[in-house]
C-alpha cells in the first residue's frame, strides 16, 4: 500500500507558508508504517519541537491503473476519508533549505492519521466541507472547491509516474490554518457536520 501525498493544493495554504502556487501537483510519499493505529494517541517525536497538523481529504484507490485519463479517474476510487498529515515543520524547513527531500519530516511513524472511509456517492466531492478543531476551537475550515487540482486531475497526474493499486491512499492537500500541536491538545475532525475522529496529543 502506497501513501501518496499532494503538497500545496490549496492556494491560501501555499501562501501562508510562503510557497509559490504550483503549476502541477507537488508529490511526496509516506510509508505504510506512517499510519497511526486506530484508537491510538499521537506522540510528539523526540526529533521535532514543531509538529504541525494538516487536515486533508483522503482517497482510497479501488481500481488499479497506469496512465489513467482524467475523464476516467473517478472510476478508480469509491471511498474517501479525512486524514491528518502530521509534519515536523522545523525539520522540513531544514531539509528544504538544503534542497533535500521532505520524507523525514513527513513520513515518520504515526504521521498519517485516518478516519473511517465513507462511500463517495454520499457526498458532493466538488463542494465538500471539512474542518478541524483544536481544543474545541476551529483551526482549519476547508472546501474541496478550493483545490487547485481536483481528485481526478491528481489521479491522472500521479498515475503517469506510479502504477496505482487497490488500497493505495492519496492525501489531497490541506487548506490554510495549519499549526503546531502541543502535549494534551485534542484534535477533532469533521466531514460536513459529522465528527469522524478525535485525537489526543501526547
Amino acid at each position: 500500500m502506497k501513501i501518496i501525498c499532494i503538497g500545496r493544493n490549496y492556494a491560501d495554504h501555499a501562501k501562508e507558508l510562503g510557497n509559490e502556487i504550483p503549476e502541477s501537483p507537488v508529490i511526496f510519499m509516506k510509508p505504510d508504517t506512517a499510519v497511526l493505529k486506530k484508537g491510538s494517541d499521537f506522540y510528539i517525536p523526540e526529533f521535532s519541537n514543531d509538529i504541525h497538523y494538516e487536515l486533508e481529504v483522503v482517497l482510497k484507490i479501488s481500481k488499479g491503473g497506469k496512465y489513467v485519463q482524467e475523464e476516467n479517474a473517478g472510476k478508480h476510487y469509491d471511498e474517501i476519508a479525512l486524514g491528518i498529515d502530521f509534519t515536523a515543520r522545523d525539520l522540513q524547513s531544514q531539509l528544504k533549505a538544503k534542497g533535500l527531500p521532505w520524507e523525514l519530516a513527513k513520513g515518520f511513524d504515526g504521521s498519517a492519521v485516518l478516519s473511517d472511509f465513507y462511500k463517495k456517492e454520499d457526498f458532493d466531492l466538488n463542494n465538500l466541507n471539512f474542518s478541524l478543531n483544536k481544543n474545541k476551537e476551529k483551526v482549519q475550515d476547508g472546501n474541496t472547491s478550493m483545490m487547485i487540482f481536483s481528485p481526478e486531475k491528481i489521479i491522472a497526474f500521479v498515475s503517469q509516474y506510479f502504477t496505482l493499486r487497490v488500497g493505495d491512499l492519496i492525501f489531497t492537500g490541506t487548506p490554510k490554518g495549519v499549526g503546531k500541536v502541543s502535549e494534551n491538545d485534542i484534535l477533532e475532525a469533521f466531514l460536513e457536520d459529522r465528527k469522524v475522529f478525535d485525537l489526543r496529543i501526547q
